[in-house]
């Protein structure tokens, strides 16, 4: 069962990527997405033995993969607790993403070939989750980043799709060496690289020093602050964020499915599965907390302004992965895990909501020529506010019990950190912004005329998604919007269910009395870290300070938009440089353009016209062939066909031969 939930996804790939254009696209849809539920159903059935019931956790060995010398690496399924949440997240999602997909792409000639890509993708994020070991681990880490590079690029004959592909792929490569280098020094501290060995011997080498770049380290330290590394890169933390944005121009469900539960929630996971070790090192937890508390009030800041409602969405996802560090940096790792879980629901569900709303309006992105769709497509409507509901922390929907945790998790580990006080403030502040921009999405999108918010943009600054934004590269028709096909519609109600009910059904086996239970030691805690009963003696204020937030963001939201339109435009009007600055994302972009694309640029020309062209090409084979040109062609002057020359010549040469023997010949 463990191996056919895993290796079904890649049947599908290679049945789409090698028999698919033969067989038909309707086939190739109906085989990959039959897969994958097949997968998902199993994946349910894991999840209710290993999770939720008595089963222990299990390690099938599929192969003998790597033998050399001291190392050692088995191809393993690992399932346990864990593996069970996030085979459940990967499956489900990915399953409903394929039908959905079946509608959404249904005018596309390449269908198979995306259907292969999905499958692809799946597979290499269900090898990265069951990993038994690092190596194991790195193979799906590297997989679903390839994966992710053909999917968002997967319209190549768009430049911006091809730019956003090579961007996400560069930037999650410099993660990626921080995450190599980080699996060595395992090695080298531990001597094995899977996870049984690693944790058993950690705990001999905690206050161990190693020496790296030349430094003196805590090898515990340096070790999981360069794992972290690879977690920035493919989660999307500040600084390594500016893929994620861009990552938008591919199809609409491959959002979904890199947003809500496949490859941005790796480096939670990763973090997550490596708890025993980030234990042993305060200072990279701190890190962590600060990096993701960072990270969840930039994006909530840059969601404010944004116009594409796919990059409302996904800042959104920025910034709940924000949310998601900051669990782990307090030692909450279970909560984190347990964000994720939720947040797989309810971002699914706003990626294919707005999905559903740019089919309706015939590829049409940009929100301030929407207005008025709650009548024309009145089941999307309300499943985005569902979705907007469980992102926002509306009592009682799956955000309420997962993101307003962390927020008390972060209060309470803020007695012992002011790294976690810091995180507190930040989440907090994040959680009334992102009520703002999410109630903002669905007010421009649903309510007022059409084409009401539609502004001059030159009033406000630079906007790269100004104009109509078409997902199939083509321009918008001014035809009536109409609700998406029921096999669009379907998986949209399924999510809104576990956007509703998932917190409700699973908090108390995830983070509440059953807590040990359900885990059963998969998720390490350290003896000092009692973050998961401290955070449930809050006081009732910090409880109440999310869903405080939320009512005052949605208030200001209404305010702005419904209650007295053009207030926004007038506020952004009124601060033009804070507004450029939110909607230039702080200028990451050009600020990495200057410090690091221009000068490698640079770089590249200098060696490519001055050390390769004229000095080696000069010096080397362009130069000695030039020279045996030059000679060739004195040669051909002398050939001038006439035998009265050749033998002038013949005359000249006797002359100085004789000339010569004559003169030697006295001396």
């Amino acid at each position: 069962m463990y191996t056919a939930i895993v290796f079904l996804p890649l049947l599908g790939f290679l049945i789409a990527g090698f028999v698919g254009n033969r067989i038909g696209a309707r086939a190739t849809e109906i085989i990959t997405t039959g897969l994958l539920m097949v997968s998902a159903l199993l994946s349910w059935v894991v999840f209710s033995q290993i999770a939720l019931g008595h089963g222990h956790a299990v390690t099938p060995v599929v192969a003998n993969w790597i033998t050399s010398g001291g190392l050692k690496v088995d191809w393993a399924l690992r399932i346990d607790s864990l593996t069970a949440v996030m085979l459940v997240v990967v499956t489900t999602v990915s399953s409903l993403v394929h039908l959905y997909s079946i509608g959404y792409m249904h005018e596309d000639p390449s269908r198979p070939r995306f259907f292969g890509y999905l499958s692809l993708f799946t597979f290499a994020m269900l090898m990265l989750v069951t990993a038994d070991n690092l190596v194991q681990m790195f193979f799906g880490w590297e997989g679903v980043g390839l994966a992710s590079y053909l999917l968002i690029g997967f319209w190549y004959e768009k430049p911006s799709a091809c730019a956003a592909a090579i961007k996400a792929f560069v930037v999650n490569r410099v993660g990626d060496f921080g995450f190599a280098l980080g699996i060595f020094l395992v090695f080298v501290l531990t001597g094995s690289v899977a996870f049984d060995a690693i944790f058993a011997a950690a705990p001999g080498l905690a206050h161990k020093n190693i020496e790296v770049f030349g430094y003196t380290w805590d090898a515990w330290t340096i070790t999981c602050l360069l794992l972290f590394m690879g977690a920035m890169g493919k989660s999307a933390q500040f600084l390594l964020h500016t893929w994620l944005p861009d990552a938008m121009e591919g199809p609409t469900p491959v959002s979904a499915l890199i947003h809500a539960a496949t490859m941005v929630t790796a480096g939670v996971f990763m973090v997550a599965r490596l708890s025993p070790l980030f234990e042993l090192s305060h200072t990279a937890l701190t890190f962590v907390t600060v990096i993701g508390a960072t990270t969840a009030i930039f994006a909530a800041t840059v969601g404010l302004v944004q116009n594409d409602i796919k990059r409302v969405i996904a800042y959104s996802t920025c910034s709940q992965l924000g949310y998601m560090f900051v669990a782990l940096g307090v030692g909450g790792y279970a909560i984190g895990v347990f964000h994720l879980f939720t947040h797989a629901f309810f971002k699914a569900l706003l990626f294919l909501g707005a999905g559903s709303v740019i089919h309706a309006m015939h590829h049409e992105q940009d929100m301030r020529n929407m207005g008025g769709l709650r009548k024309e497509i009145p089941f999307t409507f309300w499943m985005m506010t569902i979705g907007t509901l469980a992102l926002t922390g509306f009592p009682f929907t799956a955000g309420y019990y997962s993101k307003d945790a962390i927020i008390e998790a972060a209060y309470a580990a803020g007695a012992h950190s002011s790294a976690a006080v810091y995180a507190f403030l930040a989440t907090t502040i994040a959680a009334g912004l992102t009520s703002f921009y999410s109630w903002r999405l669905v007010f421009m999108t649903f309510y007022g005329e059409r084409g009401a918010n539609a502004v001059h943009v030159e009033a406000h600054g630079h906007d790269d998604h100004a104009h109509a934004h078409d997902d199939h590269g083509h321009g918008h028709g001014d035809h009536t919007p109409h609700e998406s096909p029921l096999v669009m519609l379907v998986p949209l109600g399924v999510l809104a269910i576990g956007a509703l009910f998932a917190g409700l059904a699973f908090s108390q086996n995830f983070i509440g009395h059953h807590f040990e239970e359900f885990w059963k030691g998969t998720i390490g805690q350290g003896p000092d870290n009692h973050i998961m009963h401290d955070m449930h003696d809050v006081a009732l204020g910090v409880g109440l300070a999310p869903s405080f937030m939320m009512i005052g963001g949605f208030l200001v939201a209404l305010w702005f938009y419904i209650l007295k339109p053009g207030t926004a435009r007038r506020l952004a009007e009124a601060n033009p440089v804070l507004y450029r600055f939110l909607l230039n994302k702080w200028y990451f972009d050009e600020l990495y353009d200057a410090i690091f694309v221009r000068p490698a640029f640079w770089i590249g020309r200098v060696f490519w016209k001055q050390g390769d062209g004229k000095i080696i090409d000069g010096l080397g084979p362009d130069g000695i062939s030039a020279r045996v040109v030059d000679i060739a062609k004195g040669a051909v002057r002398l050939q001038t066909g006439y035998l009265y020359h050749y033998a002038f010549a013949m005359l000249i040469g006797v002359a100085a031969f004789i000339t010569w023997y004559l003169i030697g010949g006295v001396r």
